[in-house]
């Protein structure tokens, strides 16, 4: 047995998710993945939903390996996506499906919303950009729709809690994760209740609010005996972006990032949340950080768009082939990678066809011209958001970094130093995960604080420069 003080991020994402066990080794931080497995939405009674105890097995199974490797962690910590929750009685089971935020339960609900609180009200208060899907319009789709769910609720748990309130029988709700639902307040940094007591919500199944960092307890007695080992439940920034943001190797408080992955996350740190009028028309989002920071982006569609074509057209391809093939072609449509049409289309490889008809650009025939039709939009795409981020903040910023999986795509990197005009700095690639378990090493102090780490990480990992 080894004298390595080790930690586990458990990382789930929208199509898969993977157990990283991780250590400090000269100052450098050491990762080995343990076990990987699926992910992804299933359809059940009427609904996409999330088989969440098919997750909770998985994450169980991952914590097993560890001990059949010898490499027992001191904490373990869950990060996954935002918005979606699941609700429990009053005896803790579970009420109704944990359904996924690209069901269509919430159509409509955004006005039902604006009935009770204006669309600028609700901005002002929360700082939050409007998605269809965020919890505040998922919770009015049950009051509509199922009001008897919501009165036998007793506890909301969104689905990191859902999975630490499993593995140490704590219910708490994370600060990160929780400002994605457009129902915090950036003042209070807690759940607004006036504004939750205005909709009609009970506020009974609101959390206390933790930060990243809080020890929640340790493993159930239960949880024990099946994986054959005892650690601390820490809480990571449990929201992904949040956990790849601690990530972003840098040691400047002017940093402008795009955390990449099935969705683009470009943004900037602020210490005081942008709720103005400006803010909302350009669509960017506060959500929070770790230590109180904000994070200050936009949600761009992202690689979602070519996950789906890989899959309708991509054969056996690797994302690596398809972005080489793409960069081969020299089509110059673009689409505008953030209408709604692109959320969640039968069919991604026809949809981009027809908006690229539609506009009377040339329409793309075959995977490599779709996939370079969708780089090259994500790329303009990326460039103008920039110029909005200036433009709001008043800052002007000299280089980008792009961490997470889109960071190994070479072609779009290229493609966005050229579109941005200014350096790219990529990876890493498992910015997630790394981050998610510098908040557990932070909370033991092995890291000092959010600059120690970031340092860590930039010794740690290799990172790709793309000059424009």
């Amino acid at each position: 047995m080894d004298s390595y003080k080790y930690y586990l991020a458990i990382d789930i994402g929208a199509s898969s998710g993977r157990h990283i066990l991780a250590h400090l080794e000269e100052g450098r931080m050491v990762l080995e993945e343990v076990h990987r497995f699926p992910n992804g939405m299933v359809e059940k009674d009427g609904e996409h939903v999330w088989d969440v105890d098919e997750l909770f097995r998985q994450i169980k199974l991952g914590l097993k390996k560890c001990a059949q490797l010898g490499k027992i962690p001191v904490s373990v910590g869950v990060d996954t996506w935002g918005v979606d929750f699941v609700l429990l009685d009053g005896d803790g089971a579970r009420i109704g499906n944990a359904v996924a935020y690209r069901d269509g339960r919430t159509r409509g609900m955004d006005e039902e919303v604006y009935k009770i609180i204006p669309e600028d009200e609700l901005y002002a208060r929360t700082g939050i950009q409007k998605a269809i899907f965020n919890t505040i319009y998922q919770l009015m789709a049950l009051k509509v729709k199922k009001p008897e769910h919501l009165e036998k609720a007793h506890t909301m748990l969104l689905m990191p809690d859902y999975f630490h309130y499993m593995l140490s029988g704590v219910a708490a709700t994370e600060y990160t994760e929780a400002t994605t639902g457009q129902l915090v307040s950036p003042e209070t940094k807690d759940w607004d209740m006036e504004l939750i007591e205005r909709l009609g919500y009970p506020k009974r199944i609101f959390q206390r609010m933790v930060t990243p960092g809080t020890v929640l307890g340790e493993l159930t007695a239960e949880v024990q005996a099946e994986v054959g080992f005892n650690c601390k439940v820490v809480e990571p920034a449990t929201h992904d972006t949040g956990s790849a943001v601690i990530a972003v190797p840098t040691d400047s408080d002017d940093a402008l990032y795009i955390s990449s992955g099935t969705w683009s996350l470009m943004g900037t740190e602020l210490m005081e949340a942008n709720c103005s009028p400006e803010s909302k028309a350009n669509n960017l989002t506060n959500e929070g950080g770790y230590g109180y920071r904000f994070r200050y982006l936009k949600n761009i569609m992202g690689l979602w768009m070519i996950q789906s074509v890989k899959k309708e057209i991509g054969g056996n391809l690797g994302f690596g082939e398809i972005c080489e093939m793409a960069s081969k072609c020299s089509i110059p449509s673009i689409v505008d990678c953030n209408d709604d049409r692109f959320l969640a289309p039968a069919n991604m490889t026809e949809e981009v066809q027809a908006a690229c008809r539609e506009s009377g650009q040339q329409v793309p025939e075959g995977l490599a011209q779709v996939a370079s039709v969708i780089y090259n939009s994500l790329a303009r795409c990326y460039a103008e958001t920039i110029r909005q981020i200036e433009g709001i903040t008043g800052r002007k910023y000299d280089k980008i970094h792009i961490v997470g999986g889109g960071s190994n795509a070479e072609y779009l990197n290229r493609l966005t130093a050229a579109a941005t005009g200014i350096p790219v700095y990529a990876g890493p690639t498992e910015a997630t995960a790394i981050g998610n378990i510098a908040a557990q090493m932070m909370a033991t102090g092995e890291l000092a604080d959010l600059k120690a780490a970031r340092a860590c990480v930039f010794r740690s990992f290799s990172i790709t420069t793309y000059q424009p």
